[in-house]
């Protein structure tokens, strides 16, 4: 009878130990929502937010995205796992209908994904098509987009401008051109927009030539007249530049609306200040003395664009003026090679500026080939560095560097035909001798009476005793030799 009551069966005990796990966590559950209730109940959304994120994944997916990008992007956008999936579905439809592209519907998510709410971008859905503009561009799309909802315009606001530029006569890629480059034109006034094209229009151009300056140059629109425009050409005036030259340069390249006031002035001062060769100025000259200058701005603004300061920019084409006559795609190409092929730092310009002013498959790749054979065979002791490259003359590199090493020949490519070949056979020279004669006793006597005749006629001529006795000792000499 005790053996009974001691021995439970084993399905009471597991009865009794899953009652007392279930009561464990309950009351740890319920003390921890008394503590900290929002923590209790994070588990919830946590998995409303894991439904989400595979029901986003699957829709981006069918709508063309790389698989390899959603997971990235959803992560970095987490406000995304807060819409409706079927809400998200419905914006990219109406994105699609804008512009059917793949191309367009990824730039636009990616760049902005916050027009996927579907309130913002139901109200954009037939506003393009009032615009009447067919042509519109994935990168006005796009920028119009994100300029509306940074600033929480709407799309009355967009329509406005677009009607305002039709209206002042700009044609439809002009208005394109101007929402890819400067979108901050929709929160523009009226008035602002139109004094610009007055302000052109007075100067002298036509509305025709105003649409073309912005269409090539939108960004344009962005300059204030009273603060940019008027200084920019009251110091064209001031430089001595007729408003037909400046018109004439304006048609030519838009871009020099672009240019800071004072800063052709700085480049025209450089220019005069040269020290070169009077051949290499008059060629920088030849194409005009504002053209000229806004040549030296434009390589400034390509120097800078690699990292050196507006001084150093400067001081590189002062020491190698030479740089000017290149193109701006010759400079950088050149300045890439030193960067990624070379690897040289960008400042070796300012030791070396040289660099810009040769040649660059005559005189740097040839010369950079051979040194990059010699370091890899282990042949140079020392490293060459930039100035070692580029200052010895053609033929001091060939005898440093070419000369010793014959399999150097081939990459260098300059002297190897030209120690070959020789303009004339071997022993030519020898043909073109004058003969030899023999002189006879006639032959001397014949010249002894010229020197008597010429003797007699200096002495009358002169009638000096001095000059008859210093031309007698002369000739005397002479026949006793």
């Amino acid at each position: 009878m005790a053996i009974r009551t001691l021995g439970r069966p084993k399905f009471l005990i597991q009865l009794n130990s899953i009652h007392n796990f279930n009561q464990e966590f309950l009351n740890r559950v319920f003390k921890q929502f008394s503590t900290d209730p929002k923590k209790a109940l994070t588990s919830i959304p946590r998995k409303s937010h894991e439904r989400n994120l595979i029901s986003l994944s699957g829709l981006f997916r069918r709508y063309g995205f790389q698989p390899s990008q959603i997971s990235n992007f959803l992560k970095s956008n987490q406000c995304l796992l807060n819409l409706k999936p079927s809400h998200v579905q419905k914006s990219l439809k109406i994105l699609l209908s804008l512009k059917p592209s793949q191309e367009f519907l990824s730039s636009v998510v990616y760049s902005c994904p916050s027009i996927l709410d579907f309130d913002f971008l139901e109200k954009w859905e037939t506003k393009f098509s009032d615009m009447g503009i067919s042509n519109f561009t994935s990168s006005a799309i796009r920028n119009i987009f994100e300029v509306s909802r940074r600033f929480e315009l709407g799309p009355d606001d967009a329509l406005r401008c677009v009607m305002c530029l039709k209206g002042l006569g700009f044609s439809e890629s002009t208005v394109v051109n101007v929402l890819e480059a400067f979108p901050l034109v929709i929160m523009m006034d009226e008035d602002r927009i139109r004094d610009k094209m007055v302000f052109l229009m007075d100067i002298g151009f036509e509305k025709d030539d105003v649409d073309r300056i912005i269409r090539l140059f939108p960004f344009s629109m962005a300059f204030e007249v009273g603060k940019k425009m008027k200084p920019l050409f009251d110091e064209f005036e001031d430089l001595g530049f007729s408003l037909d030259v400046v018109r004439w340069e304006v048609l030519r390249d838009p871009r020099v609306l672009g240019m800071e006031v004072g800063e052709l002035t700085q480049c025209l001062k450089m220019l005069r200040s040269l020290k070169c060769r009077t051949v290499i100025k008059e060629n920088i000259f030849r194409i005009g003395a504002f053209r000229a200058g806004y040549e030296v701005k434009m390589r400034v603004d390509c120097l800078r664009k690699y990292g050196l300061t507006y001084r150093d920019a400067f001081t590189v084409l002062w020491k190698e003026p030479r740089a000017l006559l290149y193109e701006i795609v010759h400079i950088e190409k050149k300045i890439d090679f030193l960067l990624q092929t070379m690897k040289f730092d960008v400042f070796c310009l300012v030791q070396v500026p040289e660099y810009l002013g040769v040649n660059f498959e005559k005189k740097v790749v040839p010369r950079y080939n051979v040194i990059e054979y010699l370091c890899s065979s282990g042949r140079l002791g020392d490293e060459v560095g930039l100035r070692g490259l580029i200052k010895p003359s053609r033929l001091r590199f060939y005898n440093l560097y070419v000369k010793p090493y014959p399999e150097c020949k081939k990459l260098y490519g300059r002297y190897a035909a030209a120690e070959v070949k020789s303009r004339h056979p071997a022993g030519m020279w020898k043909l073109f001798q004058p003969q030899k004669h023999s002189e006879s006793r006639e032959d001397v006597e014949n010249i002894s009476s010229v020197d008597g005749s010429m003797w007699e006629a200096l002495c009358l001529y002169h009638e000096d005793t001095s000059c008859h006795c210093r031309f007698t000792k002369f000739f005397s000499f002479r026949n006793l030799a």
